[in-house]
């Protein structure tokens, strides 16, 4: 195909020309047909999803009990009366999950650390990391929970704390701690040996090689893990509410309580859902970056 320096400057305002690149009519057909294409997929898409919605919605409210449904649970009356104070036992949420969070990033790389120190002396170490994760990763989060929030008090030790606060913020600690740790040792022995190797030829000490060479390259491919598990910690902070914490959920159930009605559960969950949906997004959009520099060759 033979171009004109006259076409090739109209053609530039395009934005598809490079370095005096001109695209054929056969890419710029297979280019509108692949806009058309997509097009067409996100109407469909858009009135599927339409259709599935009213179905939906009729096979609700078309139920038997679906008036009494409504009354109990999404009474706009409960529903505006709990949001405000929801909203603020949530900042308690925020807090845990904040602290909560960069504790266990902290306590589950010192563990996984722990798990791959090589040599037979490090041995008891190892047995006790190992102990550790395989203990409260077996253990139900309501279970530590109950243990650390009633058993703690009970013991009356001089100096420790009973605030349902902190003994729940410790109880999630020590529970996604050891499933960190798990994500950390997975990242940890995926980076092949030969880099531990070419650190130590090039006068680095073990340490220094697991500082600078090993531990960048665990902790880079394992950033979707390890925010999936934030997210999963995000929503477990209102557990905390069974040791007595005004919380989201506490907020929530004291007024249901009071009024026997159970709207306030329903604000309180999307609140939670509205919180976590965002850290969702953005981890897909992690996992997917990584996915696409992996196919290309690109770093991890």
């Amino acid at each position: 195909m033979t171009v004109t320096k006259e076409e090739a400057g109209e053609d530039s305002g395009k934005g598809d020309m490079r370095d005096g690149y001109v695209p054929s009519a056969r890419r710029l057909e297979r280019e509108r047909h692949k806009r058309a294409r997509a097009r067409r997929a996100t109407a469909i898409a858009a009135l599927s999803t339409l259709v599935t919605g009213v179905v939906l919605y009729l096979v609700v409210v078309s139920a038997p009990g679906w008036p009494r449904t409504k009354e109990t649970f999404f009474d706009g009356q409960y529903a505006r009366e709990a949001f405000p104070k929801v909203l603020d036992g949530l900042w308690l949420n925020i807090r845990l999950l904040l602290i909560c969070g960069v504790l266990v990033l902290v306590l589950g790389m010192l563990i996984a650390i722990a798990r791959t120190l090589p040599g037979p002396v490090f041995f008891p170490l190892r047995v006790l990391a190992a102990a550790y994760t395989d203990f409260f990763r077996g253990l139900p989060l309501i279970i530590n929970l109950m243990i650390v929030v009633f058993g703690v008090p009970a013991l009356r030790l001089q100096g420790v704390t009973v605030d349902p606060v902190l003994l729940g913020g410790t109880a999630l600690t020590l529970t996604y701690s050891a499933y960190v740790a798990e994500v950390f040792r997975a990242g940890i022995e995926s980076v092949h040996p030969s880099q531990r190797a070419a650190a130590r030829s090039l006068g680095l000490t073990n340490r220094q090689a697991l500082r600078y060479v090993v531990l960048p390259q665990a902790v880079r491919r394992q950033v979707p893990p390890l925010l999936n598990d934030l997210v999963s910690l995000q929503k477990d902070t209102g557990l905390v509410s069974i040791g007595g914490a005004v919380d989201a959920v506490r907020a929530a159930d004291i007024i249901a309580q009071r009024s026997l009605n159970y709207t306030p559960y329903i604000v309180a969950g999307l609140v939670f859902v509205a919180l976590t949906i965002p850290m969702t997004r953005f981890t897909d959009w992690v996992t997917a970056r990584m996915d696409r520099q992996r196919a290309q060759g690109g770093s991890l």
